[in-house]
């Protein structure tokens, strides 16, 4: 994709511009599907829960990191019932400031909000069980997200997982202008992930969302 966007600056800056007019509720979050939430998240946990436990070879429960987190949708249902502590990052200052409020009393195990775009966002090496990124890939050219893997590695603890949650297309990439976004097909994601050195270790579709929106895979990298 890297040749497909003409202005790298312009699809981050529309992008940026996109978010900050979207409100700060699970619905804008979300597209207008906020009804649709416990679906995914149900789905994210029995998927996440095949990773995580104390014994040998298993995923900690220590640290998580939530990307492109917008108010904590993911970090209230998803993260902070699993997980000691959560870290967000997101492109929008006011989803992040929202956020804080949204997640109530247990936002105290809440350690830092970063407010950058996941292509300058360099995670702490070392820190985190879970890297979690939903729907924000798209965001991303190929190379910074190539890059962005790459860095989330380094990010891992021991036997840590990336896990990325996103859209698919049925084939090659299809541009979103109204979000200054792309949706890659499942081929495309896969080999992404292999250019960043980096293998899948499990996958599945999520099942049960409205036929009508594109089809939602669920890859765990280590």
């Amino acid at each position: 994709m890297g040749d497909m966007v003409q202005d790298q600056a312009s699809f981050y800056t529309n992008a940026e511009d996109y978010w900050k007019e979207v409100p700060p509720t699970v619905d804008g979050m979300l597209g207008g599907y906020g009804n649709i939430s416990s679906i995914d998240i149900n789905g994210s946990k029995d998927f996440l829960r095949k990773f995580l436990g104390d014994e040998e070879g298993k995923t900690g429960t220590g640290c998580a990191l939530d990307c492109g987190a917008g108010i904590g949708r993911i970090t209230k249902r998803l993260l902070l019932p699993l997980f000691s502590t959560v870290d967000l990052v997101d492109v929008t200052q006011e989803f992040l400031d929202k956020a804080k409020t949204y997640l109530g009393e247990e936002s105290k195990r809440v350690e830092n909000y970063f407010c950058t775009g996941l292509q300058d966002f360099v995670p702490e090496s070392g820190r985190y069980d879970v890297i979690w990124i939903q729907w924000v890939i798209g965001h991303l050219t190929d190379d910074h997200l190539v890059k962005f893997l790459q860095r989330c590695q380094k990010a891992l603890r021991p036997n840590g997982i990336i896990v990325i949650k996103d859209n698919v297309s049925y084939e090659g990439v299809v541009p979103d202008e109204v979000d200054s976004s792309v949706c890659r097909d499942l081929e495309i994601v896969r080999s992404l992930v292999r250019r960043a050195g980096i293998r899948i270790i499990h996958e599945e579709q999520q099942m049960n969302f409205p036929k009508e929106i594109y089809q939602v895979h669920t890859l765990a990298l280590r």
